[in-house]
């Protein structure tokens, strides 16, 4: 039997924000986490309509408690979201919540009304994608070089400034510097890496390997790495728009890297990314975003709103391709809102520096089968080791698998396709001296000539020149 990935991870979210009542969606089924008991609606007027709207249809309903609506927290804040309780987060467990439900329920003739959203969830984004990793890291040994390997930096034109990628993720491991692609790179610390007992934590590393991926395929790039997301990778959507303005404080970037997301079951994106998706689209920044990790169609936020016309340009949703690189890997979300597919199986980057070698537990087993019914030898599968979380060691018995680090580690998911699509667009402004990141974008996708099949569809895929294909065998 295969572990519970998704409910294993709901928990480790859970313990990370031990504060925030949370609950799986929607109703019950594990797509997407909210917080219970809260709905988030636009400040102003609109909270006002929100308010009123659930307070007489917690009135008319039997068992729901119409003064429980109320606002939470501050009013003012540059994401304009107000976060507004509509029940006792207390009630239940990780269960869908009724009364959440109800609120949606309460604005359905409004929002129709109105022709715009007006209330949500309050969704968990998680670098975890979906809280749905491809995989955990796997120890690289030093001697073989990292893939994709380190390109050869073009000259620099006389008085061009580097191009820079800010990666919004977890933060830079304190030794990072000793790996050498990373030399250009600045940034915020990874709050904590070991717990007590001097083991690395999960997720831990995933920032610094991101920023080694964006390195090595486009290495006269100016790196910049913020640890928006340093809970477990995982960040409430109420707090979600308001980091995103922090991390682009010191000025907006070239391109922005962010391999982290949620579904939300719509099509016009996330509450509490509005406010700074509508200034995203007022500066010429270019957003590469993960597609996520579950396999699924469903469009994932914010690489979704790579298909809304007013962000076609603004964004780029970027998929991961197997190891192999001629299909779609099992994991990659999919669909047409997703624009450009990337390598995303095996990758190899710095995890952490090289300095002193951690060790690490893992927190999940692998599966018996293919999770998501592929018949090639993918991550579900291979390499074989036993977690921590797996319920019961369902898929091997035994002690947990404890890994040492020494610096390189191969890991797998969207999260790293997404790097190196932000490389290549980089490495073509630098190469063509183009000043615009969008129009460098629209230029890599019109004249790419690669392409791979996900899910029978042909789609384009952006393939670094220094990658190394990996072996795919049958399952």
């Amino acid at each position: 039997m295969a572990p519970q990935r998704f409910h294993e991870q709901f928990d480790q979210i859970q313990r990370a924000l031990p504060d925030v009542p949370l609950a799986m969606g929607p109703d019950d089924s594990a797509e997407f986490i909210y917080e219970r008991g809260v709905v988030l609606a636009r400040d102003g007027e609109e909270a006002r309509i929100v308010e009123d709207a659930v307070r007489s249809h917690f009135t008319a309903t039997e068992g729901l408690v119409p003064d429980q609506v109320r606002r939470a927290g501050p009013q003012t804040n540059r994401s304009g979201i107000t976060r507004i309780h509509v029940g006792d987060p207390a009630e239940g467990g990780r269960s869908a919540d009724r009364t959440v439900a109800g609120a949606l329920r309460a604005l359905r003739e409004a929002e129709a009304r109105a022709g715009r959203r007006l209330v949500s969830r309050n969704h968990v984004v998680s670098i975890a994608v979906n809280a749905c990793p491809g995989d955990e890291p796997v120890p690289a040994p030093r001697t073989e070089p990292p893939n994709p390997s380190a390109a050869q930096p073009p000259p620099a034109a006389d008085g061009a400034d580097a191009v820079g990628v800010l990666v919004i993720d977890t933060g830079l491991t304190h030794d990072y510097r000793s790996y050498p692609p990373l030399a250009r790179t600045e940034g915020d610390a990874q709050v904590r890496e070991t717990d007590a007992d001097g083991i690395l934590q999960q997720y831990v590393g995933h920032g610094t390997f991101i920023a080694g991926l964006v390195a090595a395929v486009a290495p006269h790039t100016d790196v910049t790495v913020r640890n928006t997301l340093d809970d477990a990778g995982a960040i409430l959507e109420s707090e979600f728009g308001e980091r995103l303005f922090d991390a682009v404080e010191g000025g907006w970037p070239d391109i922005i890297s962010l391999s982290a997301g949620t579904s939300n079951g719509r099509v016009d994106g996330l509450l509490g990314a509005a406010a700074f998706m509508a200034e995203l689209r007022t500066h010429d920044t270019l957003l590469v975003a993960a597609a996520g990790n579950n396999a699924s169609a469903a469009p994932f936020w914010p690489a979704a709103y790579a298909t809304l016309p007013d962000y076609a340009d603004a964004v780029l949703s970027v998929g991961a391709l197997r190891g192999d690189g001629a299909f779609g890997a099992c994991f990659s979300n999919h669909g047409p809102w997703v624009r450009a597919y990337a390598p995303g199986e095996r990758l190899t980057s710095a995890l952490t520096g090289f300095d002193t070698p951690v060790p690490y537990v893992y927190q999940h087993s692998t599966y018996d089968a293919c999770r998501y019914g592929f018949g090639y030898a993918c991550t579900c599968r291979s390499p074989r080791h036993t977690g921590v979380l797996s319920e019961a060691q369902q898929v091997t018995p035994g002690k947990p698998d404890q890994v040492m680090f020494e610096g390189l580690a191969a890991w797998s998911g969207t999260s790293f396709a997404t790097p190196l699509v932000a490389g290549l667009v980089a490495a073509y402004m630098t190469t063509h001296q183009e000043t615009d990141p969008r129009a460098a974008a629209r230029r890599l996708l019109a004249e790419n000539t690669e392409f791979a099949e996900v899910r029978g569809a042909h789609v384009p895929a952006l393939v670094p020149p220094t990658w190394r294909p990996v072996p795919v065998g049958p399952a």
